[in-house]
């Protein structure tokens, strides 16, 4: 009996171990309405950089501002890809679009309205980055946003691009 439960035990953690390490099978809409799956990032060549936001958020909106000014650089030095994850509820997500259109910005733009994904990878609140590398596997999270936090995050992504 021992030997069951322990065995169960052990396949039930690394199945969760295992699945924490992949993006999450789930979909999302863009900003036109169009269903993504989030998994659609995974294996493409790309390091692909979730950074969920609000448009209530100030220090998300002040990352994704400053990320925007070097993102072509990154692009071009790294093959990475950016995607802002709106976390804005049914309340204000009809201020999604606009804003992310009047800033400019050249991200993929999800709504993750019901913090669905948000959730299963383990986000506490915004600001919250997570890093996948080429493969898709995640590398990397981290909740906040300190002015300059951007270079710190472009070293991991130049350590990934090698």
């Amino acid at each position: 009996m021992k030997r069951i439960v322990f065995v169960l035990t052990l396949a039930f953690s690394s199945n969760f171990l295992f699945s924490q390490d992949m993006l999450p099978d789930i979909e999302l809409y863009d900003i036109n309405g169009n269903k993504v799956n989030v998994n659609s990032y995974t294996g493409d060549g790309k390091i692909t950089v979730f950074s969920f936001w609000a448009t209530w958020c100030v220090p998300c909106k002040e990352e994704l501002n400053n990320i925007a000014e070097i993102y072509a650089d990154w692009q071009a030095d790294y093959n990475v890809e950016i995607v802002a994850v709106s976390i804005d509820d049914s309340k204000t997500r009809a201020n999604v679009k606009s804003y992310a259109e009047g800033q400019g910005w050249d991200y993929t733009v999800l709504l993750d309205t019901n913090k669905d994904l948000h959730r299963m990878l383990s986000g506490q609140s915004v600001p919250f980055t997570v890093v996948t590398d080429k493969e898709g596997k995640i590398i990397e999270k981290h909740t906040g946003y300190i002015e300059g936090d951007e270079y710190v995050l472009e070293d991991k992504i130049k350590e990934l691009s090698n």
